[in-house]
């Protein structure tokens, strides 16, 4: 099947093309220990060379992601976490809530500086203990907390840590250092509520809540997020555009 990509004239090409190979592992379309499809077959799908291929896959064995065996190809690696997603187009909240007529609020943010667990340093492509920035929010409107956002991002020491600074759009804050979001995974489910999301948005153990998961990056630079948001089912719509 032939796959069209929008190619950024800026970025390399075997690097693009090796984050749309390496969201085929996040999400899980190439299950751990399966072979991925031969370099030839790749260059038939992306309409580029070997050579091209062979780079691309050179990052992903750079970041243990696959692995290759002589003579038999390339396997994926075993790893723990699970994250079936999908592309969409990246929004902020306070876009979303824009769309549907309202004005977002955060009605509490706090900042801290953690180290990288497992978990994290996979998504944001760190090594274990590595600082990270973590953000907590109750987010709705200004009468009404629906939403519970954990987000965890690259450090970077320019970056506040004053919990003021991170009331507003998070990725409006971003743009003032550079860091602009143009590539977006996620996925969306529906769960009950642990006893901190419980108390967070004081809901009761079987109200239902979405629960929205999401990874974003700067593909010109180092900036990574994994966010997990939880929103109250009966007062959350979600859209996604396609294009």
């Amino acid at each position: 099947m032939k796959q069209t990509i929008n190619y950024d004239s800026t970025i390399p090409l075997y690097i693009q093309i090796a984050e749309e190979l390496r969201m085929n592992i996040i999400s899980e379309k190439w299950k751990p220990g399966t072979k991925i499809p031969p370099e030839l077959e790749l260059c038939d799908t992306y309409h580029v060379s070997r050579i091209t291929i062979r780079k691309s896959i050179e990052e992903l064995v750079k970041d243990k992601l696959v692995y290759r065996k002589r003579a038999k190809g390339t396997f994926v690696a075993e790893w723990e976490e699970k994250n079936d997603e999908h592309f969409t187009f990246v929004k902020s909240f306070t876009t979303e809530m824009k769309e549907l007529g309202k004005d977002a609020s955060t009605l509490k943010a706090e900042i801290s500086i953690i180290q990288a667990n497992k978990k994290i340093a996979r998504y944001l492509n760190l090594n274990i203990g590595d600082p990270v920035l973590k953000l907590t929010r109750i987010r709705g409107t200004s009468d009404n907390a629906f939403a519970y956002f954990v987000t965890c991002f690259t450090y970077d020491q320019r970056y506040p840590m004053d919990n003021e600074a991170y009331y507003g759009s998070l990725y409006a804050l971003l743009a003032k250092y550079g860091v602009i979001v143009n590539q977006e995974t996620e996925y969306i489910e529906s769960i009950l509520p642990t006893k901190e999301i419980e108390d967070v948005l004081n809901i009761g153990h079987y109200e239902p809540v979405l629960k929205r998961v999401r990874m974003t990056k700067h593909l010109e630079g180092s900036f990574r997020e994994y966010s997990e948001c939880f929103y109250i089912g009966n007062q959350y719509r979600y859209y996604v555009n396609l294009t």
